[in-house]
């Protein structure tokens, strides 16, 4: 039994007809989720369903967290509620929340990027993270109320798309607070690459692929 709608009726013919001019190929979208011990667990499988119902390109699958324990290793998710976006492959995306506010238009950009696989990035900046040889996990640190973490974490997940070495995920630290005191998250956005290199704030693109090169090209840097 669903959970009570999250999108707005007024907003859901703008959202298909804006879907239907921007998927290209069919998306997946992955949602982990448990019964006890996760009060947005519910609605966010909700919002991910209603979102599917607006696009015959978007589709659902449900795992619980703990009965599909091995579907959350393999695909490399260790909390919920867990959306993984996925396309023709694994882009290494992912968004550990509910994706809901300002964090609703993150996750949109992250569908279109994976639909067309490619993403709205410039050609220098794509063929820097092309040539990236190591392993580069982001972890952005949002809240549903902050205008400002849309677009870091939105680059996050183009650079995920764009690289195969790069994968991407964007926490909401309102429903992880044990995971923002660890990062030392005292303000959002803050981006933490590599468990190393880091820095708060919203930052253009060609300054964040600056930091996400440094931590290709560093693996064991430290600040």
């Amino acid at each position: 039994m669903r959970c009570v709608r999250l999108i707005p009726a007024e907003h859901k013919k703008h959202l298909m007809e804006g879907l239907a001019q921007k998927l290209l190929n069919p998306i997946k979208l992955i949602v982990f989720t448990q019964e006890f011990e996760c009060p947005y667990c519910a609605q966010t499988r909700s919002l991910m369903e209603e979102l599917a119902d607006l696009s015959d390109k978007l589709g659902v699958e449900v795992y619980d967290f703990v009965a599909d324990a091995d579907k959350a290793r393999a695909y490399g998710v260790d909390k919920v509620p867990a959306v993984a976006i996925l396309g023709a492959k694994d882009y290494g995306l992912r968004f550990y929340g509910l994706p809901y506010g300002y964090e609703f238009q993150t996750l949109l950009e992250g569908v279109v990027s994976v639909s067309r696989g490619k993403a709205e990035v410039s050609e220098e900046t794509r063929e820097k993270l092309r040539g990236i040889k190591s392993p580069v996990h982001i972890q952005v640190f949002v809240t549903l109320t902050c205008p400002y973490c849309p677009s870091v974490a939105s680059l996050a997940f183009k650079f995920a798309v764009e690289s195969d070495m790069v994968r991407a995920d964007v926490v909401d630290v309102g429903e992880f607070p044990h995971i923002g005191h660890k990062y030392g998250v005292m303000g959002v956005p803050k981006t933490v690459i590599n468990e190393k290199v880091e820095f708060l704030g919203a930052v253009p693109e060609d300054v964040f692929l600056e930091h996400v090169l440094l931590a290709a090209r560093h693996p064991n840097y430290v600040p």
